[in-house]
Formats: structure tokens, C-alpha cells, sequence
């Protein structure tokens, strides 16, 4: 009985902390493209941004900005780890860029992302393990 009450207290009190803070799926237009992307990663669930245990990024990738279908899109991953115990994440989203408006934006789209070239992204280290 006192194991399902602490069970319910902890859920409540977890998801309270975790509703405050909704992950954005666009961003504000300032720094430089790679920094606004970063930021916009780590503005995401799969890249720890609700998580009660710090988190660390090593051997993040980008690509991009290539196009496809008339879109401007650019593919994050890294390996994470912290969440979970001796085994890194491998968090990935794809970012369409809105040049008109000049912001970025989360899309669903996994399957654009092969076959594309990927280079060093220290900007979402930098940024990520500062807060760890």
C-alpha cells in the first residue's frame, strides 16, 4: 500500500515538472544556423530535454543543408548518455529550415536523412555539456 502511494505521489510530481516544459518545435532567429540548430535539439524530449539526470553528447553529427522536394533540410544525431546506465542513446531529428521566415522546425521524416554526407557538430557538445 505505501509502495503504490509513493508510486502516485512521484508520478504526479514528476509529470508536473515534465508538463512546464514543452518541447518547442520552432526557435527563435538568433546565433548561427548550426547554434540555432543545437538549440533546437536540445530543446527536444529525445535529446534529454525533460530529463531528471543530466545527460552527455559525444560524437554528434550533422548534415546538411541539402534539399529535397523543394525543402531545406539539415539530419542531428549524437550519442547520448546519462539517461540510461553504460548504454549511450542515439537520438535523431530531421530540421526543415523556413527561409522566408528564417527559422527552423522539427519535421517527421527519418528516411531523407540516408545517404547524405554527415561532418563533426561540436556546437550541439558545447552547448548540451555545458548544463550536464
Amino acid at each position: 500500500m505505501l509502495a503504490r502511494l509513493t508510486g502516485v505521489a512521484l508520478a504526479f510530481g514528476l509529470g508536473g515538472c515534465m508538463a512546464s516544459r514543452p518541447a518547442p518545435e520552432t526557435e527563435v532567429a538568433s546565433g548561427t544556423p548550426r547554434e540555432r540548430i543545437a538549440r533546437l535539439a536540445l530543446g527536444r524530449v529525445e535529446f534529454g530535454a525533460v530529463s531528471l539526470i543530466p545527460v552527455r553528447f559525444e560524437h554528434s553529427r550533422i548534415s546538411g543543408p541539402f534539399e529535397d522536394a523543394s525543402r531545406t533540410l539539415y539530419c542531428v544525431s549524437t550519442h547520448m548518455k546519462g539517461r540510461t546506465f553504460g548504454k549511450a542513446e542515439r537520438p535523431k531529428i530531421v530540421v526543415q529550415e523556413d527561409k522566408a521566415a528564417s527559422r527552423f522546425r522539427v519535421i517527421d521524416d527519418d528516411e531523407v536523412c540516408t545517404g547524405h554526407r554527415t561532418e563533426p557538430f561540436p556546437e550541439l557538445e558545447t552547448l548540451g555539456n555545458r548544463s550536464a
